[in-house]
């Protein structure tokens, strides 16, 4: 039976702060705009932690069962394919986490909406559902989107738009097209991570039959992507300060691009898939400062 440091290792704690990025980024602007609300915040952070677990245990589990996860892969070994955790364990980890996840969600939509306006409660709830679908067909299923190049599609939207935007329309129920910059700027950069995640393994992945962004790409152009996404993620991040722009520490975040701009230079160098893994962190740890500095901005 598997213990609670495997448990621990599948659910991928480094992964965690990027998926919570979005969250904070959407609730600054919401405390900006005094439509803030602790109870929100605390259920939409345990909302995206469930949904970002459940995914972990389901790529996981769907690499594994295809055989993607074997001695080829870049990165380090899988519970299931390090014998951790069994397959059986590792499905009803997964079935667990969704149900957790749902119960957060459906919290997360009563307090927010209530009776008040079932439409939108409505709407989030389907969001949910397919949130918790998503979280699992990546990997999982003779339909999984991950293995057709697709997986980059649904983490701009739902780390990025579906957090940074849904988050904050969960507090003010307002319509404002601005909080869609630094939504596409989180996206943007959280697709990155998986870009990179994609770049590392490329080779192991087209020999598995896994056919990601980064396998129909080739390696150059996959690199020439991820210099768009982080210029995206800036160009969004600027476009937002413009047209919102109250004081200097608004650009407080511009520091979390200093890392950045030394991370693009090292992938852009790069000819050693292993290399790129230590990337990863930066990256994703880079996303999480720019939505901690961008926040500050907005609180302050």
């Amino acid at each position: 039976m598997a213990n609670f440091n495997s448990w621990l290792s599948a659910a991928r704690l480094r992964t965690l702060p990027l998926s919570i990025s979005g969250i904070l980024v959407g609730s600054s602007i919401a405390v900006a705009q005094e439509k803030f609300n602790a109870v929100i915040f605390a259920l939409a952070i345990a909302t995206t932690l469930g949904l970002q677990i459940l995914s972990n245990f389901a790529n996981d589990y769907g690499d594994f069962v295809k055989g993607t996860d074997n001695e080829d892969r870049v990165g380090p070994q899988r519970t299931l394919q390090s014998g951790l955790i069994t397959r059986k364990e590792m499905y009803w980890g997964m079935v667990g986490t969704a149900v957790l996840t749902f119960i957060f969600a459906v919290l997360l939509i009563w307090v927010a909406f209530g009776t008040r306006n079932l439409f939108y409660g409505l709407f989030f709830l389907l969001l949910g559902i397919a949130a918790i679908v998503a979280a699992v067909k990546y990997t999982v299923g003779e339909s999984a989107y991950g293995y057709k190049g697709m997986g980059d599609i649904f983490v701009f939207l739902f780390f990025g738009i579906v957090s940074v935007y849904g988050s904050y329309f969960l507090y003010s129920m307002a319509w404002d097209w601005r909080v869609l910059l630094p939504a596409a700027a989180i996206g943007s950069l959280s697709a990155g991570v998986l870009n990179l995640n994609n770049m590392r393994d490329r080779a192991a992945d087209e020999k598995a039959g896994k056919h990601t962004l980064a396998v129909k790409m080739g390696a150059e152009n996959a690199k020439q992507y991820h210099y768009f996404l982080l210029l995206l993620a800036f160009a969004s991040s600027i476009l937002f300060s413009a047209f919102s722009f109250t004081g200097i520490d608004d650009l407080l975040y511009l520091f979390a691009f200093i890392p950045l701009l030394f991370h693009l230079k090292r992938v852009m160098e790069n000819d050693n898939p292993v290399l790129l893994d230590p990337e990863l962190k930066t990256l994703a740890l880079s996303t999480f400062l720019l939505a901690l500095l961008f926040s500050l901005a907005q609180i302050i």
